[in-house]
């Protein structure tokens, strides 16, 4: 195999820094899309790099050419193939341990929407909102058949009745879209490969963007929703909320916590500032790494191929 095989192994190191400034500067939309897809592209690829590498390790063993009959020759595979037996034996094991983490992660979060549609269809009354008497100030989306969205009282006295049109906009966007999911995915993807956490985390940051985004079209005043994001955050700050929120849900608070803001005064000002434009360059040189990713990983793939079949005519010829 040439060193194709390593590109995909290299590209998220390249991704990853690139991450905050595109969810900074490109449409939260836009940059939602392109990260999600970004981050499950780089882990898919970066697995299959790790499988081919895993098998140029197997191959040597001639044991296992014994198994198939002999149908590859060791010595051509080793004579012919630039990746040492250490590296193929190291793909294993990490291969090994992401697909692992990776299942255990897709379970867990399986199981989280499941929880989380379960308990949006037990929730009382027949509407999509549901007020809740809580002294913490709370306001989340739960995704389910259909989703809903839990607003606490002490968040709706916090907020004026201009503002519940904010509240209830962005939450529904949350619905609407199916943030769960591009979160769920860049998750899962980071899980596979720990170098696209910063997408993931990124991608945390966009879809609540978004939600802002859409709001602000919804009212039609971006200072508005600023308003309305900073006096949520706030009023959860002064009553310790997010902590009995599903796992699955987003909210207009996004990461906030009782301990700090978060991204909450990034999006504040965003919201202040003129809404955001795509950029051609930014947009050009993330999808080219996107395609060298998918090229070199296929190109690889034709490399393998290609060893397999001389290690084969090597045995033939033996």
């Amino acid at each position: 195999m040439r060193y194709a095989v390593y590109l995909p192994l290299i590209f998220p190191l390249l991704a990853a820094p690139a991450a905050g400034p595109l969810g900074e500067r490109l449409p939260p939309r836009v940059a939602t899309w392109l990260l999600t897809v970004g981050a499950v592209v780089l882990a898919a690829a970066s697995s299959l790099a790790l499988g081919l590498l895993a098998i140029t390790g197997l191959i040597r063993f001639p044991l296992l050419a014994e198994l198939a009959h002999g149908r590859w020759s060791v010595q051509v595979a080793q004579h012919h193939d630039p990746a040492s037996l250490t590296i193929g034996l190291l793909a294993i094991a990490v291969l090994a341990a992401a697909t692992i983490a990776a299942v255990r992660m897709l379970c867990r979060r399986l199981r989280t929407l499941a929880a989380a549609a379960a308990e949006a269809a037990c929730m009382p009354g027949p509407g999509q909102v549901v007020v809740v008497g809580d002294a913490a100030a709370e306001a989340y989306a739960v995704p389910g058949l259909p989703g809903r969205i839990v607003v606490s009282t002490a968040m709706l006295n916090a907020l004026d009745p201009a503002e519940h049109e904010v509240l209830l906009a962005h939450e529904r966007a949350h619905l609407t879209h199916h943030h769960y999911l591009f979160v769920a995915c860049a998750q899962l993807a980071a899980t596979a490969n720990p170098l696209l956490r910063p997408l993931a985390a990124t991608v945390a940051y966009t879809v609540e963007r978004w939600a802002d985004e859409s709001a602000a079209a919804a009212v039609g005043d971006r200072r508005k929703v600023a308003h309305a994001v900073g006096k949520a955050a706030l009023a959860a700050r002064r009553t310790r909320a997010r902590s009995r929120i599903p796992a699955a849900a987003l909210g207009i608070l996004g990461r906030f916590t009782a301990t700090g803001p978060g991204p909450i005064p990034r999006r504040v000002a965003a919201l202040l500032a003129p809404p955001l434009h795509n950029r051609a360059l930014p947009l050009a040189l993330a999808i080219g790494v996107l395609l060298a990713t998918c090229l070199s990983a296929t190109e690889a793939g034709h490399d393998l191929e290609a060893l397999l079949e001389m290690a084969k005519r090597g045995a033939q010829r033996g």
